[in-house]
């Protein structure tokens, strides 16, 4: 049990670096705190529609794998206290 502790740990970590980039990397859209931080500046990195698309994507599963994670790591915690 213990080895899958860590290896869901190692899950955790990565999955939430990379949901970091990845949301980072989103095209603002306008009126919250992109515009307050130079995200009113237009850019030609996102303008792609489809690429805007995979990326959506690529972060909703990303987050869905980093909850997943999440609640794995607190059922093993909780069940292996109770053991």
């Amino acid at each position: 049990m213990a080895i899958l502790q860590v290896i869901l740990q190692v899950v955790l970590g990565i999955t939430s670096l990379l949901l970091t980039l990845l949301i980072l990397l989103h095209r603002g859209r306008g009126g919250g705190l992109s515009d307050m931080f130079g995200g009113g500046v237009t850019s030609n990195l996102g303008a792609s529609g489809v690429a805007e698309r995979n990326l959506n994507r690529i972060t909703v599963i990303l987050g869905l794998v980093w909850v997943a994670s999440i609640i794995v790591l607190g059922l093993i915690t909780k069940f292996d206290a109770a053991a």
